[in-house]
């Protein structure tokens, strides 16, 4: 029962659903709309968007960026320049398709209606049990504001769109010389030594004064904002406590033994036996025979057109009343033995035979005692939790000054938490929907007044708490006193760091003079053994630097400067460098992953190509929105 009670039902299957039918509209354009005003989004080579058509893709992704990011979004869609800046991402992309769907017809290409209905017949979302479901595709389009009409010319619009980018997909293609190149930069080692000036060791010996420390945090005050914080009172509910304060009584075990008796035992069973003829004529047959003494299983393996029960001599096995079927219970049979006359059924004519019973059995209550009382403890403690909610919330609403009548109500202290913020919310407390309602600010007071007890929230169906912001600190600068240490820390580090680069600017200039052993030595510092080092889909500032350096030549390293990951100064000396090589097979996937991107560079420099061919005129109230 409790993990029942934690089940939600959020549809989730739907909102998949509608966001891939809006992302679909959003990228096929939606060219059908057509506006009757003058007024216009867009013109491209003479050819319109219009307004109408602009307003209901942005409102589209508006959605798709709303089911995707959920309450995240809200804040992005306060943001006005987010909003603009996604506005005009939308009418680009209409831009795009608009320029597609014109060069697509210079080329000849084209969709036939069977094409759009065989690919709106197909569409995944559009079916039920495999099959088209006519009410559901008008039912989900319809949600999103489209007839039929707009929907076809809609998905015309990505079939022709597909077919463009079907035919760059096949004429991307990469020479051999130009995958082994690629294969032998890319996979390319080098090997190298570093020496690491320790800036823990530099920072250490720094000293800050206080109006060095002062100046550095007021030009950096941005770096030290405090993040708004809470205190809160709270009272937990929970359905599993209830049990230990649930009493059961016997009365009550032997009450649910008898309304669910059925769940206890086994009920009658009748073992039976058929034979099964196609005829009325031969089943009087056959029943003749049997009335003469006739035996029943020779009869049925001899004549039975049932093939499956034929070879066990007609019998069926034992069968309860459920799994019963309608034809054996027509028989009527209720005596060890009995023979039926002839029954018509479904698929002939039947002879049954009662071979045996078995009454019903039921466990005694007290084999089954402890597992009844044990549920009916669980089932109580759920109808007491949530008595229990019921009264807390109305104690809690009636009594909005303090969390007094609502921890009467429970019979439980509210406990007190210390201050805390969005990053180290409390265990007992980390559950979204707690924490959606300490910070949505609706139980914070205005102006430092006292703010509201929030009504029971819901956690994971068998959990439950009020709670009450006690203390609130919004988000500000934090004072000067208490990120001092840490504004000494920063400055600190700025100088070890650039100390560090002068020292490894100098040692860098003596190596490359041919007198670094000296100076090397001199500052205590050696390289160290070779390392291979291999290029990576995020490499670092280092493995950068290592790569930027040239081949050395005639076997003298080449010398270089970098910082590793913790800003410590890195001396590089390059030994050698070795090109890149693949077997066969891999190198066939290999060139297979060059030519797929030859392809999208090949795709963005149509779209890029058409663009600058273009003429595209802006709408008055395109143009008038901020850049």
């Amino acid at each position: 029962m409790m993990d029942n009670l934690r089940a939600a039902a959020n549809h989730v299957v739907l909102k998949i659903i509608l966001g891939l039918i809006i992302l679909s509209f959003l990228l096929t354009g939606v060219v059908s709309y057509q506006g009757s005003s003058g007024d216009y989004a867009a013109k491209v080579n003479g050819q319109t968007i219009e307004r109408a058509q602009l307003e209901q893709a942005f409102q589209s992704e508006r959605s798709r960026m709303q089911q995707q990011l959920g309450d995240q979004f809200s804040a992005l869609a306060g943001n006005e320049g987010y909003m603009q800046q996604m506005r005009r991402q939308v009418l680009s992309q209409l831009i795009d398709n608009m320029l597609l769907d014109q060069y697509a017809k210079k080329l000849g290409l084209s969709v036939s209606d069977d094409q759009i209905k065989e690919a709106i017949r197909k569409a995944p979302y559009f079916q039920t049990n495999g099959q088209f479901d006519n009410a559901k595709y008008l039912d989900l389009i319809g949600r999103m504001g489209y007839t039929a009409d707009n929907f076809a010319q809609s998905m015309r619009q990505q079939l022709v769109n597909q077919q463009v980018i079907q035919a760059f997909g096949e004429s991307g293609f990469v020479l051999p010389a130009e995958s082994q190149s690629m294969a032998a930069l890319v996979l390319q080692e080098r090997d190298v030594r570093l020496a690491t000036l320790d800036l823990k060791a530099l920072q250490a010996k720094q000293s800050a004064g206080d109006d060095e420390l002062k100046a550095y945090y007021d030009q950096n005050k941005n770096s030290f904002i405090a993040p708004e914080q809470v205190k809160v009172s709270y009272i937990p509910m929970d359905a599993a406590s209830m049990q230990d304060k649930v009493k059961i009584t016997d009365a009550d075990v032997s009450a649910y033994y008898d309304q669910h008796k059925s769940s206890y035992g086994q009920p009658e069973r009748k073992n039976y036996s058929v034979i099964q003829l196609k005829t009325e004529a031969e089943a009087n047959a056959v029943l003749d025979e049997l009335k003469k003494g006739g035996d029943f299983a020779t009869l049925a393996k001899d004549k039975s057109t049932d093939i499956i029960s034929r070879r066990t001599g007609g019998e069926l096995g034992w069968l309860e009343p459920e799994t019963t079927a309608d034809e054996l219970k027509q028989a009527d049979l209720t005596e060890k033995g009995q023979l039926s006359g002839v029954v018509k059924s479904s698929v002939g004519y039947l002879i049954v035979r009662l071979n045996d019973i078995e009454p019903e059995k039921v466990k005694p209550l007290s084999e089954v005692h402890d597992a009844i009382a044990k549920q009916v403890q669980q089932e109580k403690a759920v109808d007491a939790y949530y008595a229990l909610q019921q009264k807390v919330s109305e104690a809690a609403t009636s009594d909005n000054e303090s969390l007094a009548s609502a921890e009467e109500a429970a019979g439980v202290k509210a406990a007190q938490t210390d201050w805390f913020t969005r990053d180290n919310i409390p265990a007992a407390l980390n559950f979204k929907p707690v924490v959606q309602s300490i910070f949505d600010g609706s139980l914070i007071g205005e102006n430092g007044a006292p703010g509201s007890n929030s009504d029971v929230i819901t956690v994971d169906g068998d959990r439950a708490f009020v709670v009450r912001v006690t203390g609130h600190k919004p988000e500000g600068i934090e004072p000067f006193d208490q990120v001092k240490d840490r504004v000494a820390e920063l400055v600190k580090r700025n100088k070890a760091v650039q100390e560090a680069k002068l020292q490894g600017e100098k040692l860098l200039v003596e190596l490359k003079q041919g007198k670094g052993d000296e100076a090397m030595k001199a500052a205590g510092l050696s390289f160290g053994s070779v390392q291979k080092m291999a290029r990576a889909p995020e490499d670092s500032q280092l493995v950068e630097s290592v790569f930027a350096l040239p081949h050395p030549q005639e076997g003298k390293p080449v010398y270089g400067m970098s910082q590793d990951r913790q800003d410590n100064v890195v001396l590089i000396a390059l030994d050698a460098v070795k090109p890149g090589s693949l077997p066969a097979e891999e190198m066939k996937t290999f060139v297979g992953k060059m030519e797929e991107g030859a392809t999208g560079v090949s795709f963005d420099s149509l779209l890029a190509s058409l663009r600058k061919d273009a003429k595209i005129k802006m709408g008055a109230a395109e143009q008038q929105q901020p850049q």
